[in-house]
């Protein structure tokens, strides 16, 4: 591309006809104009008469530059003349884009993008061949035409890990493989990463390096921790700066299940500093509903902290078969119990009748031996719908017959009278150690300490089961702690007590341990790879570069200790893993993270990533160089006596009034346009919330593959509408999901809703609360839909009456369920003068197609699909679950066909007609 004056130019060549102007002038000139025609009675007496000498008129010079600018206007116009044009100053020859692609540069990734995309449309221009390497997912460079790589542009998406060695070296071993030199533009995310260095030199022997980075500094989150009762929350940034305030959301689900803005709290960073903490106090309850944290403004996977167990404090019930009358409270069952958990967990106090009710994360039983039926069948009840009971040994359980003769519910093996003593003052023997955890038990890779001993313990009768059950043994085989399933839940018991009466496990960090193990004390404080030895996490949700979760699918399960020091990457991604009844999240950064800046040589040219957008102007002056030649033509009648100067006058002016205003389509809307109308399409209003918009898109998806299989209509992709933008009118259907904190629309988009409705369009209005409200303002989506639906044309509503078309448009219905069922579905009224027509099961509703239908059974998640036509939401549970996706599948037929024909099937005028066909 030529660029004159700051304009550029794809075909400047065409230029050169500016010369033929100068004699362009001298042709029109010398041409006059057309002589004007006057019936004079007194000309006759000249008849005969000859002059020698004749001179013409000549045309005026105002007509002549008039002409002179429209020929210009049409020469610079198809020059192809481009305000704002990208320059390549970098030279010839092969171009290698190199993107970082991480986390850090995911909140500027539309504007790298853009960036991206402006090169390539240089480098096209100029012929270059272009290659991209993203250095997160390295791939063999391969150098083809510029165009093609912008139809992968929409591909290209950031990681949400930085660069390691082992992914620099794949790269530099793919670039040697590259003959020749090239070029290379680096889109940095500014942060530093091994190898960094050695890549630069290699991609600086092949030819220039000129680096793009954004200006906009880069934030992160550690993950959040619990101290002294409240959350503390870390802010970082990359560089020192000047002080700075961010705003921290804390993200959970509400009792109903919906994701909800918790809690907020401002970070400050003060004038020089990399670090910002703040403190969260908030009750247990509400604690434990958060999810994650995230930075306000930042889009990226640093941006977010996920929470697991360490946030949440367990509730556990300590009950104990004694009690310590002396007040000695070293002799307590419960001591060594309590002061272990006293840091991670909330105790519910009071008898085992007083907290089933309260339903307990854990329930611990200290030499309980005796249970009324009352509370064995409860605590059963219990267990079986997942709770954890946990139960110690001691004289009490010794001395009992509990378990001895048959295979008691509460215990995981049947016992022996008696204990037995392997070490003391009464004993023979020594006392025991205990055997490795075998692989497979929850304590498998927990290191056993010397001192751990065991003097007395309760047995466990020989079973077919007990090996199965044995989590734990002593030295010599004998089973220290067994566990079996219960239902949802699972029993485990200690077979010593919970002090150090009978060995010195309550003393040690293992016993610590091994409780985290049963998940009965969360671990507030950062895993460390000891404690997670031997065990497998499986991943649950996984997140992408811009921090958003997604399901985890078939990912396999990663060893516990790469959770801890292993280096995130394609293998390893952040997201939440589960290990039992467990979850622990991986976050991009742990608490020990710094982002460091990368130092880029001084030989190395360093541009910002800001672009100006390109703007074709070449139909503008070619639609100028038009209004131009048509003033010329009625100037030049008006010169010719053919039209009156003031017509002529009057006509120029409102050319000129026009032209402004007759803007040329800009290439969106064009594309836009042919998106819209190659075939049908149907269309969601954008709300502004990622997640519903989404689910919008697939259902409508879902939605369009149902009707391709089942009716001669085959609509194509469904589109996202932005009704501040885009057009409706090529749209027979609307689908407006309704969220609480969706923007109003602007008055100039409710005048083209308004003329949408007037012209046959419908408005499908869905507020998604059927499962907890009901039609009206008795939900935030309802009183946001009285809001939004307020300044619209909508004629008066009922619910849908049982002859209206909806219900036989396609399918006979009387349901029209989602996700949800139950509500009343609301559509145009009936006119009061419509009756029943005899013979007829409905009435005579000519009344056209309803422009609004009003729901909110969540019909775009029960239509949902993914790629692979797989539902994405569920949908009750069963064959009822299945059959209610069905209706809402025919409902979304129906409605569509009603949109598309009308109240054709009510139209009682070709009744007798097609009677009469039918010889009936």
């Amino acid at each position: 591309m030529t660029v004159l004056a700051g304009i550029g130019f794809t075909a400047p060549w065409v230029l050169l006809g500016l010369l033929t102007l100068p004699i362009l002038w001298l042709i029109l000139r010398a041409v006059p104009p057309a002589p004007i025609r006057r019936l004079f009675p007194a000309v006759t007496l000249l008849l005969g008469l000859k002059d020698d000498e004749s001179v013409s008129d000549r045309t005026p010079w105002w007509l002549l530059l008039l002409r002179m600018l429209a020929a210009a206007a049409i020469i610079i116009g198809l020059a192809g003349p481009v305000l704002n044009p990208a320059r390549d100053e970098s030279g010839s020859g092969p171009l290698l884009l190199v993107l970082d692609a991480s986390w850090a540069g995911a909140t500027r990734w539309p504007a790298t993008l853009d960036q991206i995309d402006a090169q390539l449309t240089e480098a096209g221009r100029a012929g270059r061949p272009v290659s991209i390497l993203r250095l997160t997912e390295p791939e063999p460079p391969v150098f083809q035409a510029a165009e093609a790589w912008r139809n992968r542009l929409p591909g290209l998406v950031p990681q949400p890990w930085q660069p390691d060695a082992a992914q620099i070296e794949q790269a530099l071993a793919d670039l040697s493989a590259v003959e020749g030199g090239f070029d290379t533009h680096w889109f940095t995310d500014k942060l530093d990463y091994p190898g960094r260095e050695s890549l630069l030199s290699a991609l600086q022997a092949r030819g220039a390096v000129t680096v793009y980075r954004a200006a906009a500094p880069i934030l992160a989150l550690l993950p959040a921790t619990y101290q002294d009762g409240a959350i503390r929350l870390t802010a970082v940034r990359a560089t020192p700066g000047p002080a700075q305030t961010v705003t921290i959301n804390a993200q959970g689900r509400d009792p109903a299940g919906v994701m909800r803005l918790l809690q907020s709290v401002e970070v400050s960073f003060e004038s020089g500093a990399t670090q910002a903490q703040a403190d969260l106090a908030l009750p247990s309850e509400l604690r434990a509903r958060i999810t994650r944290f995230e930075l306000q403004g930042q889009r990226s996977a640093g941006a977010v902290s996920l929470t697991d167990d360490s946030l949440r404090r367990r509730e556990v019930a300590l009950i104990a078969g004694t009690v310590n009358r002396e007040g000695l409270e070293l002799l307590s069952p419960l001591h060594y119990l309590t002061q272990v958990l006293i840091p991670t967990a909330d105790f519910v106090e009071g008898g085992l009748a007083e907290v089933l009710p309260a339903n307990p994360d854990v329930i611990v039983l200290a030499d309980v031996a005796k249970l009324t039926p009352a509370e064995q069948a409860g605590l059963v009840e219990w267990v079986e719908q997942g709770g954890l009971l946990l139960r110690f040994a001691g004289p009490h359980m010794a001395a009992s017959d509990l378990g001895r003769d048959a295979e008691d519910a509460l215990l995981p093996v049947r016992l022996r009278s008696g204990g037995r003593s392997v070490g003391g003052a009464m004993s023979w023997g020594e006392a025991k150690g205990l055997a490795p955890f075998q692989e497979g038990s929850p304590f498998y890779g927990l290191r056993i300490p010397d001192d751990v001993t065991v003097s007395t313990q309760v047995m466990a009768q020989p079973d077919p089961n007990l090996a199965d059950r044995v989590i734990a043994a002593l030295s010599d085989g004998t089973p220290l702690v067994t566990r079996k399933p219960l239902g949802l839940g699972q029993v485990v018991l200690f077979h010593v007590t919970a002090d150090a009466e009978w060995s010195t496990l309550p003393l040690s960090g293992l016993f610590v341990e091994m409780l985290d193990r049963l998940a009965v004390a969360s671990a507030a404080k950062t895993r460390q790879v000891e404690q997670l030895q031997g065990t497998t996490w499986e991943p649950i949700q996984v997140m992408d570069g811009f921090g958003t979760l997604s399901d985890a699918g078939n990912l396999a399960g990663v060893d516990g200790p790469a959770l801890v020091s292993g280096a995130l990457g394609p293998d390893l991604r952040p997201g939440l893993y589960e290990s039992g009844k467990q979850k622990l999240a991986l976050n991009v950064l742990n608490e020990d993270s710094t982002l460091r800046p990368i130092s880029w040589p001084a030989d190395v040219p360093i541009k910002g990533q800001e672009v100006s957008a390109e703007t074709p102007i070449g139909g503008l002056l070619l639609s100028l160089a038009l209004i131009l030649l048509a003033v010329d033509v009625v100037a030049s009648l008006a010169l010719s006596g053919r039209l009156g100067l003031a017509r002529a006058a009057a006509v120029a002016l409102g050319a000129v009034l026009i032209a402004p205003q007759a803007q040329a389509q800009t290439p969106e809307e064009t594309e836009f346009a042919l998106q819209a109308t190659k075939e049908l399409v149907l269309a969601h209003v954008l709300t502004g919330n990622a997640q519903i918009d989404d689910v919008a898109h697939a259902g409508l998806r879902g939605l369009s593959q149902t009707l391709f299989y089942r009716t001669s209509v085959e609509p194509a992709e469904p589109m996202g509408v932005d009704l501040e933008r885009d057009e409706l009118a090529f749209f027979p259907l609307l689908y407006w999901p309704i969220t609480p904190d969706q923007p109003q629309p602007s008055a100039e988009a409710y005048a083209k809703l308004n003329g949408y409705l007037r012209s046959g369009g419908m408005i499908l209005f869905d507020t998604r609360d059927a499962n907890i409200a009901g039609f009206g303002a008795s939900s935030p989506n309802g009183r946001k839909l009285q809001q939004l639906a307020a300044p619209l044309n909508i004629p008066a509503l009922e619910p849908v009456p049982r002859d209206h078309v909806l219900t036989r448009a396609f399918y006979l219905l009387q349901d029209f369920p989602g996700r949800f069922a139950g509500t009343e579905v609301w559509v145009e009224a009936a006119p009061l003068d419509a009756e029943q027509i005899e013979g007829m099961p409905f009435r005579n509703l000519n009344d056209n197609v309803t422009p609004v239908v009003i729901g909110g059974n969540d019909w775009a998640g029960a239509w949902a699909i993914d790629r692979n036509g797989q539902a994405l939401l569920p949908v009750g549970r069963g064959y009822a679950g299945e059959r209610q996706r069905e209706l809402a599948n025919r409902f979304g037929v129906n409605l569509v066909m009603h949109v598309l024909t009308g109240n054709y099937k009510s139209d009682q005028v070709h009744v007798p007609a097609l009677l009469d066909r039918l010889g009936q």
